[in-house]
C-alpha cells in the first residue's frame, strides 16, 4: 500500500488511536486521544496538580500517561510561541513521567530527549528509505527535528508538581507535520517539512510512531536517571544537525553571542565557539544565519 506524493497522510480516528496506542503501550496508566483541547502539555500539567493529596502517596503509580489531539487550539512551542496546527496536518501529543530526576539534574533532559526522538524517527524511516536517506533527518539543539534543514517538529519538556518537589513530573509534548508544509513555509517565511514530503508515497502508520516515540522517551528518563546527560553525548554527535554551522544566540529578541556550533558538552549545553573561545550556551532560541545572509528579524515558530 502507498499513499500519493505529497497527500495528507490518512488520519485515523482519535477512538483508533486510544484504543491501539493503549495495546501497544501496556505501560501506561492512562491513554487517552481527544478531537480537541487547548493544549495536551497544559492538560497532563493540570491533572498533575488537581490530583493534590493523592499525589503523596501515589504520584508514581499514578504515571505514564499519554495524551493526544488532532487538534490544539492553544498549543505553544519553545518559549511560548504559538504551535500553528490543523486538524490531521500534524501529529500531537504529550507524555507525563514521573522520573527519578532531581530538578537540578534537568538542564541535560531536553537534548537528550532530542537524540532519543531523532533516533527513533531515524528507526521508522530507515525501512522505508533506506539508512542513508533517514539520516538526513537531525536534531537543531535542543530538541527541534529538522529534515535536510527544514523544521519538521518540536518538542516541548516542561515540568509540573508531584509529592517529591526535588523530583518534579515532567510533561514531554510533540508536534510532528504531516502534510501542509508548503504553505506553512509560505506563511512563515522560514523551511518547514512534513512526513508526506519525506515519504514520497511509502505508507506509513502515525499510531505505531507516537507508541515508539512515547517508548524511547521513556527509556530516555531511565537512562537519564542513571547516568544523566554521559548517556547521551555521544548520540548527539550521530545526529546533531548543527555542527559547523555559523550561529546566532538569540533570547528574547536579543543577539546574545554569534560563533560556531561544535557540538555539546558534559551536561548537555551547546558549545560555540566564538572569536574569545568557546562559550557553553544553556538558554537561548538558535537560529542558524548563513555567513552571506544578514540576520532576518524572528518570524513565528512553525
Amino acid at each position: 500500500m502507498t499513499i500519493d506524493s505529497h497527500a495528507a497522510i490518512p488520519f485515523p480516528t482519535p477512538n483508533t488511536f486510544r484504543e491501539r496506542l493503549g495495546a501497544l503501550l501496556p505501560e501506561f496508566q492512562a491513554v487517552d486521544w481527544v478531537e480537541s483541547t487547548g493544549s495536551t502539555n497544559k492538560d497532563l500539567g493540570d491533572l498533575a496538580r488537581t490530583m493534590g493529596g493523592a499525589f503523596a502517596t501515589s504520584s508514581a503509580d499514578s504515571w505514564p500517561r499519554l495524551l493526544g489531539a488532532h487538534l490544539q487550539t492553544a498549543g505553544k512551542g519553545r518559549a511560548a510561541r504559538p504551535w500553528h496546527n490543523t486538524a490531521g496536518e500534524c501529529l500531537m501529543f504529550s507524555c507525563g513521567f514521573a522520573p527519578k530526576i532531581g530538578a537540578g539534574e534537568l538542564p541535560g533532559i531536553a537534548p537528550a530527549l532530542g537524540v532519543a526522538s531523532c533516533l527513533a524517527l531515524r528507526s521508522v524511516l530507515t525501512p522505508l528509505l533506506g539508512a542513508r536517506a533517514a539520516h538526513q533527518l537531525t536534531l537543531k539543539w535542543p530538541n527541534d527535528l529538522q529534515w535536510k534543514g527544514a523544521k519538521l517538529a518540536g518538542i516541548l519538556v516542561e515540568t509540573a508538581p508531584s509529592a517529591k518537589p526535588q523530583q518534579p513530573l515532567l510533561v514531554i509534548g510533540m508536534g510532528l507535520n504531516l502534510s501542509g508544509a508548503a504553505a506553512l513555509a509560505a506563511d512563515l517565511n522560514r523551511p518547514v517539512a512534513d512526513l508526506s514530503q519525506i515519504l514520497m508515497g511509502h505508507a506509513f502508520d502515525p499510531i505505531a510512531l507516537v507508541a515508539t516515540l512515547a517508548q524511547a522517551w521513556q527509556r530516555t528518563l531511565h537512562d537519564y536517571a542513571a547516568k544523566g546527560y554521559a548517556a547521551f553525548a555521544p548520540r548527539y554527535q550521530e545526529v546533531d544537525g548543527l555542527l559547523g554551522e555559523h550561529v546566532d544566540v538569540i533570547d528574547q529578541g536579543k543577539l546574545l553571542h554569534t560563533g560556531i556550533a561544535c557540538g555539546t558538552d558534559s551536561i548537555g549545553r551547546l558549545k560555540i565557539e566564538t572569536a574569545s573561545g568557546i562559550l557553553p550556551i544553556l538558554v537561548g532560541d538558535v537560529s542558524i544565519r548563513p555567513r552571506t545572509q544578514t540576520r532576518s528579524s524572528p518570524t513565528r515558530d512553525a
